[in-house]
């Protein structure tokens, strides 16, 4: 309950600032965020959900239909969280968000009739983790660095990118964990493609496997990479130097650091480790939480790493990856992704010496 108070207090501060007399949460990442992991979605790629929270100074409402109002009372508990149910027939929702909100000033997180859109403003609210989320976000990071390794110690020579990808996903979903990105590159399509979705080529010697799952609205991300024989020199000398990249990335990220002198410092890593150019080649990541990626770090990024907020870095040099998610305080960092049974690279960086995944080689 202290996590829900927290954030009524967040966003009755943002109405206070924009003079609103309400706001209304309809994406799928407001609405876990707001109730504590809570899920308004049924389609998994859709950003609005088919439920919204109405919040104003005095009260707070969930709108919904009558397909929905049973599963978010009896699964989703939303009535013991105080929410004053608003539910309409399937053909007539928008009614009922008309008649609630006549005559207030309305902000929404996203484009509404008549309402300011505070897309970006609400998001803000959701960067900064409670304790509550912390924990939340430490197990589904464990069970998402399990499911992926475990997947790739069960891809084999002869798979299908799609078959490797149902292993991935059928290693997230045994765990409650939502595969939302499931990529999955074999050989040259590594090389070849910073994004690869899954096709029908087959697993020879060489795989990537890249996860973001989610749970309680939560997005933890990994990649993965395993080798079927002697790992070849040039692809060896290439997640070395990428483990350092990544290396560099995480030993930055500091509570008061900015991110644009982060990525600068990361630049300087690529170069160091002879491939200056590949930075461009594909976006760094940045912070994470309740999206894959809540923003993505520039070189000229004005925001600054606050205690209790997660990252996922994910630089590559063509043919290879390094990726896991971190939490980050005033102590230091968290990978929360990471489970003790994949080789690591340790790599310094700053002073610190820092443990990257390396590519799991099978004979």
């Amino acid at each position: 309950m202290d996590e829900l108070r927290e954030k009524e207090e967040r966003a009755k501060l943002l109405l206070e600032e924009k003079g609103l007399g309400a706001l209304l949460l309809s994406r799928v990442a407001n609405f876990a965020w707001y109730t504590g992991g809570k899920s308004n979605y049924v389609n998994m790629a859709a950003d609005f959900g088919a439920a919204s929270l109405l919040i104003t100074a005095r009260d707070k409402y969930l709108v919904t239909d009558n397909i929905e109002a049973s599963r978010l009372e009896r699964e989703e508990e939303l009535k013991e969280q105080g929410f004053q149910f608003v539910v309409t027939p399937w053909h007539e929702s928008q009614k009922a968000l008309t008649q609630l909100t006549t005559g207030l000033k309305l902000g929404a997180d996203g484009p509404y009739p008549g309402a300011l859109d505070l897309t970006s403003e609400v998001a803000r609210l959701r960067h900064r983790l409670t304790p509550a989320e912390i924990e939340r976000f430490r197990r589904l990071g464990r069970w998402s660095g399990e499911a992926i390794q475990a997947a790739a110690r069960r891809s084999r020579p002869g798979m299908s990118e799609y078959e490797v990808a149902a292993l991935l996903a059928q290693e997230a979903l045994s765990r409650g964990v939502l595969p939302i990105v499931n990529l999955v590159a074999t050989h040259q399509r590594i090389f070849d493609f910073r994004h690869p979705l899954p096709t029908d080529k087959k697993l020879e010697r060489y795989a990537m496997l890249v996860l973001c799952g989610r749970k309680w609205g939560l997005v933890a991300s990994a990649t993965r990479l395993v080798h079927f024989g002697p790992l070849p020199h040039e692809v060896r000398r290439k997640e070395e130097a990428v483990a350092q990249v990544d290396g560099t990335f995480i030993a930055a990220t500091r509570p008061g650091a900015r991110i644009s002198h982060i990525f600068k410092k990361a630049v300087e890593a690529y170069r160091e480790v002879g491939y200056p150019d590949e930075w461009r080649l594909h976006h760094q990541g940045g912070l994470a939480g309740y999206e894959p990626r809540e923003y993505i770090a520039t070189p000229t990024s004005l925001e600054v790493v606050r205690p209790h907020q997660a990252f996922a870095w994910n630089p590559s040099i063509t043919g290879t990856k390094s990726e896991d998610t971190i939490i980050v305080d005033e102590e230091g960092y968290e990978v929360i992704t990471a489970v003790g049974d994949w080789p690591q690279i340790p790599v310094q960086a700053e002073g610190q010496l820092i443990e990257r995944p390396a590519i799991l080689e099978l004979s």
